[in-house]
């Protein structure tokens, strides 16, 4: 379903060669000799960019704390090369204007490689993903022809908003409903889905799977809006940094340590690619 095979190796023969030349070593702390050395040695200050609430993938919880699969891997990679951790929480829309200030080092928040490929620097890709419609199951919408004349909701600056606004996407689609209402945050929208303000959400499966996961009156419709794989979207100089980050995603991949950190979001686990036994998987 995934492709995982292809997708990892690709990767590595893609950061094979710069993990040689760098020398980074194993994971747990093995890669000090790259570490002593450079801008991005031991001590360097990470600053993860992410979505303040795109939950399973990154958010900000009520008691303050920072939680979610990027956040969690973004931790292992600065544990693997001796760095400190800097959480960079914005609103999505934000994003772009946040990397490029310097505010974080990169953008990393279940953030959609396709379409964007010309935009970013990209790391490889991690997870899998489709953009979705979700309804109460009582809604009497089964298809995305019963969508017409309906009100929908999605996040700005979104996959699934972008795509609704493609004419080479869902835009047709996008011409029959009555009203595309666009809020700051899939909690929000999601939100009125429960109180009627809205007919569905076009949402990121993903995302859609943890909202499901806590709310069993919520559905998706078997059609897809589209699909999609996440990335880590870096500055396009900031190319010895993406490199580096590569290659410990492979190591942490190889240790088992991303499959840990998928299992605490079961919702999203099956869609992660980048795993200790992707490389065996068709």
């Amino acid at each position: 379903m995934k492709k995982k095979f292809t997708v990892l190796l690709l990767a590595f023969t893609m950061v094979f060669t710069m993990m040689v030349i760098t020398a980074c070593g194993g994971g747990g702390g093995g890669s000090e000799e790259a570490a002593e050395t450079g801008q991005y040695g031991e001590g360097y200050v990470f600053k993860q960019g992410f979505d303040l609430d795109y939950r399973p993938y990154s958010f900000v919880g009520d008691d303050g704390q920072n939680g979610g699969f990027d956040v969690e891997l973004a931790q292992a990679v600065c544990e693997y090369y001796g760095w400190e951790y800097e959480p960079v929480p914005f609103n999505w829309d934000a994003k772009d204007a946040e990397l490029q200030a310097g505010s974080c080092d990169c953008i990393w928040s279940g953030f959609t490689i396709n379409g964007r490929e010309d935009d970013y620097l990209w790391s490889i890709p991690y997870s899998d993903n489709t953009q979705k419609i979700m309804v109460k199951a009582d809604s009497g919408i089964s298809t995305l022809a019963d969508l017409a004349g309906k009100k929908v909701g999605v996040q700005t600056a979104t996959s699934a908003y972008d795509l609704l606004n493609d004419e080479e996407g869902q835009k047709a689609l996008l011409d029959t409903f009555e009203e595309l209402m666009v809020y700051d945050t899939y909690t929000i929208a999601i939100t009125d889905l429960n109180a009627g303000a809205v007919d569905a959400v076009a949402v990121d499966a993903t995302r859609a799977a943890e909202a499901m996961a806590a709310d069993d009156t919520l559905v998706c419709l078997d059609e897809n809006l589209g699909s999609e794989q996440y990335g880590i979207g870096f500055r396009k100089d900031d190319t010895e940094l993406c490199d580096l980050v590569n290659a410990a995603l492979l190591a942490l991949a190889a240790d088992g340590t991303v499959d840990k950190i998928a299992a605490n979001y079961p919702e999203i686990a099956e869609y992660i690619t980048l795993t200790s036994t992707a490389t065996t998987s068709e």
